[in-house]
């Protein structure tokens, strides 16, 4: 499982070192693709495998799900990392999530997700005061 929040730098040649708690689950391969709220989604290539055979269950024949299937797919990338544990953000994706040399990275169970710093410190400002204002449930049966 991946968990955490960490604050990697991307460097002249759009690499990022993986944070040490995320090498085992990455270590053999990674999928990179566009996430929502404009960050990355990182996979191992073993849960890529998993999102994709559920998105092939989908129906398609909704506009919505075909074309979120296509975005999703279409900015989808393989790699795998360097022995000093640094993977290249492709720069169609560094130019999709607004990434610059200040990193957020972080564990979401499944998935990693990179963010622009000033992106993340922006959702997590905004998202956190809703989400401490919340009168009900967010997941159901959680708490």
């Amino acid at each position: 499982m991946l968990l955490g929040t960490f604050a990697p730098k991307l460097d002249d040649k759009g690499r990022v070192i993986l944070p040490a708690k995320f090498w085992d689950e990455f270590s053999g391969g990674l999928v990179m693709t566009r996430g929502v709220d404009r960050c990355v989604f990182v996979y191992s290539e073993r849960e890529f495998e998993k999102v994709h055979e559920r998105m092939s269950t989908a129906p398609v024949t909704t506009k919505e799900g075909r074309d979120y299937i296509r975005l999703f797919l279409s900015g989808a990338t393989q790699e795998i990392p360097d022995k000093q544990r640094r993977v290249t953000v492709p720069s169609m994706l560094r130019e999709y999530a607004g990434l610059d040399r200040e990193l957020t990275m972080i564990g979401a169970g499944t998935r990693a997700e990179i963010w622009d710093t000033a992106a993340w410190n922006e959702f997590y400002a905004a998202t956190e005061s809703g989400y401490a204002a919340a009168d009900g449930e967010v997941i159901a049966g959680l708490f």
